[in-house]
């Protein structure tokens, strides 16, 4: 009867750590606690690097030092990336563009032009999308997975970092952003 009973309160124990595990999860509260895929962590400095603005000019993370940073991840055929750049345009790139304390960025991790510019015509964004063809800008901040949003305060440190789209989990950079910016 003992050993029943023991093994009654282990199973209620499981039942409990898995509720809670799921509730953490569904809760988005994963994307801030790094993960085996994630390399850097809030508080770092953002890893520094070199990317094309356009087929022709070349810029440096370092050049938008003194400005909120929002990096953006993504790739055409991920459907997660797909549900949230639409957001990224109305909600992020529309309302702060005008800011002259922020700047964004979206890479397309494994990309190059022939790719980023035909989905972002087809699309109608007008913020940057940018190749990230060898994972050269990735590989800084992740070994995997997309969608994945980096944010940068103006001394270069990361105060924000997701994996995957939930829209509860861009609601919480939305406010961050907004607590950021508004104002400047």
């Amino acid at each position: 009867m003992i050993k029943y009973l023991n093994c009654i309160k282990y199973i209620s124990m499981k039942k409990h750590i898995l509720i809670i595990a799921l509730a953490l999860l569904s809760t988005g509260v994963k994307a801030q606690v790094p993960d085996a895929t994630t390399l850097t962590k809030l508080g770092d400095m953002a890893p520094e690097f070199s990317f094309n603005i356009n087929k022709d000019k070349t810029a440096d993370l370092k050049d938008y030092h003194g400005k909120i940073i929002l990096l953006n991840f993504w790739a055409t055929w991920c459907p997660p990336c797909r549900a949230e750049l639409p957001r990224v345009q109305k909600e992020i790139w529309e309302k702060y563009k005008d800011n002259p304390k922020f700047a964004m960025f979206a890479f397309a991790r494994e990309e190059g032009w022939e790719k980023v510019l035909p989905f972002k015509e087809q699309n109608k964004y007008t913020f940057a999308l940018l190749p990230d063809l060898n994972r050269s800008i990735f590989k800084l901040y992740a070994t995997q997975s997309i969608p994945r949003n980096v944010l940068i305060d103006e001394t270069g440190h990361i105060i924000y970092q997701s994996i995957g789209y939930s829209p509860q989990e861009f609601e919480k950079l939305l406010a961050l952003l907004d607590a950021k910016l508004k104002g400047k």
